[in-house]
């Protein structure tokens, strides 16, 4: 069964969410709940999908596919806050229920046996859902974060500034995982994504696809393209799936 939403308001007393004790009692800082997660348990059933969580710069996605399958299944995400124990969420895109594009939900996290752990309330079953930080190959990467793109060189050679607006392309990474999202979050509108995992080292960014939603055939590709830091920003370069120019400058959401 999928899992079509992610948070719901917790109730006060409920034993199923998290809440602060003395083995977790101090705040962590917002780079310890950054990077990528995995839904570890399901309390009304279990999952035959993937679900990978990425935090990173106050903006999380939830994506669902079938790796084995090579068929994406669904994503979700926007931005979040923490506070005291406290993980609240806006969705910005929804592919399940784009309904909820620009509500705000809740969640909980702390730490249990040494290792952080999320618990939520799933907003289409209300199974409770608990995820736990993945383990990662590359402890750092010079472009984990969230990035909106700011420029893309168009047909004529030039590179045309991006103007911002609820039009959005984003794409999150942590140390070893990404994805990117086009969407509107006016609308609710979704024009697609694509994740998996990569690598960052000498100026070679290099993907390897494990879902994407426009055309389940490019799932298992490896793309790889330049990258350079200039002034903050990421310049990215190469050919894309398709074999086409890929020229664009990416920008650091603000948190």
């Amino acid at each position: 069964m999928l899992v079509t939403g992610w948070f719901v308001p917790a109730p006060k007393h409920s034993p199923h969410h998290l809440s602060p004790s003395k083995s977790s009692a101090q705040a962590p800082k917002s780079t310890d709940l950054e990077g990528a997660w995995q839904l570890v348990s399901n309390s009304r059933n279990g999952q035959q999908a993937t679900n990978a969580l990425l935090l990173a710069d106050g903006f999380f996605t939830v994506a669902q596919f079938d790796l084995a399958g090579k068929k994406f299944l669904g994503t979700y995400g926007g931005t979040y806050q923490l506070d005291g124990g406290k993980f609240t969420a806006r969705y910005e895109f929804n592919t399940f229920d784009s309904t909820k594009v620009g509500t705000a939900v809740t969640g909980s996290y702390a730490q249990k046996n040494g290792k952080w752990q999320l618990q939520m309330r799933s907003g289409n079953n209300g199974s409770t859902l608990t995820w736990e930080k993945m383990p990662v190959k590359n402890t750092s990467s010079p472009l984990a974060g969230a990035w909106r793109i700011s420029q893309r060189e168009g047909q004529d050679g030039q590179m045309n500034q991006m103007v911002p607006g609820p039009r959005k392309t984003i794409k999150v990474l942590t140390a070893d995982r990404f994805q990117w999202i086009a969407f509107n979050s006016q609308t609710g509108g979704f024009f697609g994504t694509g994740g998996g995992t990569y690598t960052a080292q000498n100026g070679k960014y290099t993907e390897q696809l494990e879902f994407f939603s426009r055309d389940n055939n490019r799932v298992g590709m490896s793309l790889s393209f330049n990258f350079a830091m200039q002034d903050g920003r990421w310049h990215h370069s190469g050919l894309s799936s398709t074999g086409g120019k890929v020229n664009e400058v990416w920008q650091r959401l603000s948190k």
